[in-house]
């Protein structure tokens, strides 16, 4: 059984129900909201720490910091680039805010500095497989979460393949478990995470989602980030990521139903509600 305490550095996290984890990203070119948190080519930190007050507010459990875009096509960055994009606002939260700090990235030095900065958590697209990461994220004693992705950003919707997707995506993140555990992770730091739109057609990511149980059983928190993603404008016939509001909190709500731990949001408000309301009726069934 999953404990229902994950401890995150100083501070802990409470998994005996859904969290929601508040996605910031100071890239100016995510998928979603890129750009958003810029101005004349500078990120706004006022403007930044402003939206996560709000989110914060709207009853975040988490900020989830990244300083390197991975939507679909995207270029990579150095490390000295999503260092300076991450540290600033780090810092600036952690000052500010009585929060936990989720950090964003596949990037060795990054974990390092980020840990020492007072993050509470490592969450990795790459699942510790760059150069480095591994051992960085074994130094900082934090939580990690390891995605699943089928190549890289700039590739990995170029006609992605599987012959079982659940199978293949369940033994990536098992190797990936034991690799951490030989390298002195706690097992039960481990968080695991799908991998939804990150090398996956449609077909594969409804596939994966009806088995977010077997992912669950594990016995590690799963983390789930559908928010706003091509797969709901897919399923909606929505192009433009402001649509799929609906769309991405009915897909959290049910990412929760079946188990999820954790789910990686934009819009928070309206999925901390959804997962309210649920609560609310499951305490009046008991």
């Amino acid at each position: 059984m999953t404990s229902s305490i994950l401890q995150c550095g100083t501070k802990q996290l409470d998994l005996s129900r859904p969290s929601v984890m508040g996605i910031v990203n100071v890239t100016p070119d995510s998928f979603s909201d890129g750009g958003d948190l810029y101005a004349n080519a500078q990120l706004d930190l006022s403007k930044t720490l402003g939206v996560i007050e709000k989110m914060l507010n709207d009853g975040a459990d988490i900020i989830d910091i990244g300083g390197e875009s991975t939507r679909p096509g995207a270029s990579s960055v150095s490390a000295q680039q999503e260092l300076d994009r991450v540290l600033p606002v780090l810092e600036s939260v952690i000052e500010r805010f009585d929060t936990l700090v989720s950090v964003d990235t596949s990037t060795a030095a990054v974990m390092t500095e980020a840990a020492k900065k007072g993050a509470s958590l490592i969450n990795d697209v790459r699942a510790l497989t760059r150069e480095g990461a591994l051992a960085a994220a074994a130094m900082t004693q934090l939580p990690v979460c390891l995605m699943h992705m089928q190549n890289q950003p700039q590739t990995m919707q170029h006609e992605p393949t599987y012959t079982d997707v659940v199978a293949e995506v369940l033994a990536f993140l098992a190797e990936r478990k034991n690799s951490c555990m030989t390298a002195g992770i706690d097992s039960k730091k481990i968080i695991l995470d799908p991998g939804f739109g990150f090398g996956k057609t449609l077909a594969h990511n409804l596939t994966l989602f009806s088995a977010i149980d077997q992912f669950v059983g594990t016995g590690h928190p799963v983390l789930v980030g559908v928010s706003r993603k091509a797969m709901i404008g897919q399923m909606l016939g929505l192009e433009h990521t402001e649509q799929r509001l609906m769309g991405s909190v009915a897909l959290a709500l049910l990412a929760a139903q079946r188990g999820a731990a954790i789910l990686r949001v934009h819009d928070v408000l309206e999925t901390k509600q959804a997962i309210d309301v649920w609560q609310t009726t499951i305490k009046d069934e008991d």
